[in-house]
């Protein structure tokens, strides 16, 4: 089949999901991140044989939109698509504002998006270089991060906010562990700590969305690290554990 028969498939198949998708903001959504841009993206993707086929949607949020994709010999795999259009400007210019990896970046939106995508993707590599449990990344273009997929052939791994754990101690003990690893080995602090970016696999913590992560260097990394370890502990405290913000921090910055 000749390429431009292919890519236009590859458009009809996209444009079938939105129609049959009835909810309006879903639609939206939809028309939002598969722009022309962003389908030659991702149809470069496909002919590169990062992947063969988008299979759904995994979640929505306020800066793009993650899919489970699978490749030709049945792996599944994370496809997460910034949107250009609509993505929260100001509080991705935060994080990279000061991080000097990108120092000198030029403040125009599309631009910051590209850079919010490959910081999110060189932080998964320094994360899992430093023994944190993330997905691990496969690789990035522009405004879209292809990484390990964190799930079963039934469904994705939920966020820990959804998860009922049997016994929380290990789980917030591994957590802490993992930020500790984060700001001794990788020197990052991950900015945005919650059970909302937090999922359970195997009965395991895996970190996601990094994008925010920051170097030590960074500003508001110390004012980050402690907004993090606190929600860990309001988290936890719900689970009835007694966690102290101030010895858990001694420990993280111990050098």
């Amino acid at each position: 089949m000749p390429q431009q028969e292919k890519y236009h498939e590859f458009e009809r198949e996209i444009d079938s999901w939105r129609v049959r998708k009835k909810d309006s903001s879903w639609r939206k959504s939809y028309d939002e991140v598969f722009d022309q841009q962003n389908l030659m993206i991702i149809y470069k993707l496909f002919s590169d044989g990062v992947f063969d086929k988008l299979d759904f949607p995994i979640s929505t949020g306020k800066e793009g939109n993650v899919f489970r994709a699978s490749t030709k010999d049945g792996k599944l795999v994370a496809v997460k698509i910034y949107r250009t259009s609509t993505s929260t400007f100001t509080d991705m210019a935060k994080y990279i504002h000061g991080d000097p990896r990108f120092k000198g970046l030029v403040s125009r939106k599309r631009k910051l998006i590209y850079a919010w995508a490959n910081k999110e993707y060189i932080n998964l590599m320094a994360f899992d270089r430093a023994g944190v449990r993330v997905p691990k990344p496969i690789t990035q273009r522009q405004n879209v991060v292809v990484m390990e997929y964190i799930g079963d052939d039934v469904e994705p791994a939920r966020e820990l906010r959804n998860f009922k754990l049997e016994d929380p101690e290990p789980i917030a003990r591994k957590i802490l562990d993992y930020l500790r690893l984060a700001y001794q080995k990788a020197k990052l602090v991950h900015s945005d700590i919650s059970e909302f970016n937090i999922l359970m696999f195997n009965e395991e913590p895996v970190i996601i969305d990094v994008g925010q992560a920051v170097l030590l260097d960074h500003p508001n990394a110390q004012e980050w690290l402690e907004r993090d370890v606190n929600n860990v502990v309001r988290y936890f405290k719900k689970q009835g554990l007694r966690l102290d913000v101030a010895k858990e921090l001694k420990e993280i910055r111990k050098t």
